[in-house]
């Protein structure tokens, strides 16, 4: 069954992972459907019904081989548009800030969903178009999503740092030594400076869920009917993680749960939690392939035309090929890589990437002592010798990079969250449709995430 692209937008290649909040909703083919009521304003803008038609009619594509996890049409439509209107503030928020993407942005995002889903970019957008969405608003949500992320790294950026002695106490915890759990969860939140009245109906849909679960229903589907999460729609998939990247405030409750699990309802923070541990594994040293080798980098200058580069890094290849000169005293005569010139050239061991995703390549290709005819990269010619290639233990680096990344993406995760919650507290948000509205929920009124 052909999935629809909302599935795979989530990957798009920039420079850090996306958070889950920023997640991607499908907004209106543009010109294809009438804009015949605003059901939302949202600050200084508007939601409409055609955007919200079309991002339900998504959702429900990407479930139509099983259509029952999904919740009854009200909740849905709600869920949608609590993720529209999020999307919405947090666009007007980057404006406001003078956060903007370039049209080359949006172009290198197209062409990575394109490659992620083994296409051209036109053939992408044959896609879409048969879909029967417009290309145009395809774009336009990549652009809103791109701009959400660099907001999300505008307020992260100054907000998180991650110490040595942080990494060290990790390391050293028997969390960190107990491997990686693939967790899904149901997120009831709770808004900022909760009363007394949203605790206790929090709580009443949290034991609702709860409920369900146990009557046989799959978390799967409990998430998309009861989380308030952004990956609600996802089945609330939280995806592999080390043990200590669990908060700490649910951290034990993990720790004692077997393969298929459900927590009760846990209080966090920002709301109640209902973990599920879907599965575990132990850690496992970190072997990692190395290559030894060597290169001539020629650069073309204001003294070398690039064809000239080219024809002296063909002609230094040709000496050692076939004149059979030495390798190395050639890279120190003629390499413009200051890192290894003076060292005949010699790269070292390494791992296939550490060089740049070219030399990676030619790496991969290669037998030892072969030299690879010469090949162009942003810096220049370079001229590859393969020398030997062997397995190593990077175990205890891989584990330290790990652990400052686990601790920074925990710290970002729950400062953005922060940031999310407060904004939305703050926004004029009013639904104009009262079908839309939560039960209870009066029009005009803001609500929190």
């Amino acid at each position: 069954m052909k999935q629809p692209f909302a599935l795979f937008l989530l990957a798009i290649a920039t420079a850090t992972a996306l958070p889950t909040h920023a997640q991607l909703l499908p907004q209106a083919a543009t010109g294809k459907q009438p804009l015949d009521r605003i059901v939302a304003v949202v600050d200084e803008g508007v939601i409409l019904q055609s955007e919200l038609n079309e991002a339900v009619h998504s959702v429900q594509q990407q479930y139509a081989s099983n259509p029952g996890q999904l919740p009854p049409m009200d909740v849905l439509q709600r869920q949608v548009l609590d993720r529209l209107i999020l999307m919405k503030l947090q666009v007007q928020r980057a404006d406001d800030q003078g956060i903007r993407v370039s049209d080359a942005d949006v172009d290198q995002a197209v062409n990575a969903v394109a490659q992620q889903n083994r296409m051209t970019a036109e053939q992408l957008r044959a896609a879409v178009e048969q879909d029967g969405s417009s290309f145009a608003a395809f774009r336009h949500q990549l652009s809103d999503q791109l701009v959400a992320q660099r907001l999300h790294d505008s307020v992260v950026r100054d907000q998180v740092t991650v110490t040595d002695s942080e990494i060290n106490n990790m390391l050293a915890s028997p969390s960190y030594k107990a491997g990686e759990i693939h967790l899904a969860h149901i997120q009831v939140s709770l808004p900022a400076g909760a009363s007394a009245a949203d605790i206790k109906a929090a709580q009443e849909k949290s034991e609702q869920a709860i409920n369900a679960i146990k009557g046989g229903m799959d978390f799967h589907a409990a998430a998309i009917r009861y989380s308030d999460a952004q990956d609600a729609l996802e089945g609330g998939d939280l995806g592999w993680r080390r043990m200590d990247e669990v908060p700490p405030a649910f951290a034990d409750a993990v720790a004692n749960m077997k393969a298929g699990d459900v927590t009760p309802a846990l209080r966090g923070p920002t709301g109640f939690h209902i973990l599920k541990l879907i599965e575990q594994r132990a850690p496992s040293r970190q072997m990692v392939d190395e290559f030894h080798a060597r290169q001539i980098l020629i650069k073309p200058s204001e003294l070398l035309t690039p064809e000239q580069a080219h024809q002296k890094a063909m002609d230094l290849y040709n000496q050692i090929v076939n004149k059979h000169e030495d390798f190395a005293k050639l890279a120190k005569e003629n390499s413009k890589d200051d890192t290894t010139a003076n060292n005949g050239g010699d790269m070292g061991w390494f791992a296939q990437g550490d060089w740049g995703s070219i030399i990676a390549q030619h790496l991969g290709e290669m037998k030892d002592n072969q030299v690879a005819q010469p090949f162009q990269s942003e810096a220049g010619w370079h001229i590859l010798q393969r020398l030997g290639t062997r397995q190593a233990d990077r175990t205890d680096e891989i584990s330290r990079n790990q652990a400052r990344q686990a601790i920074g993406n925990r710290k970002a995760e729950q400062v953005y969250e922060d940031y999310l919650r407060e904004m939305r507290s703050n926004a004029y948000v009013n639904i104009l449709v009262p079908e839309l509205r939560e039960p209870g929920e009066q029009q005009g009124a803001a609500k929190s995430p």
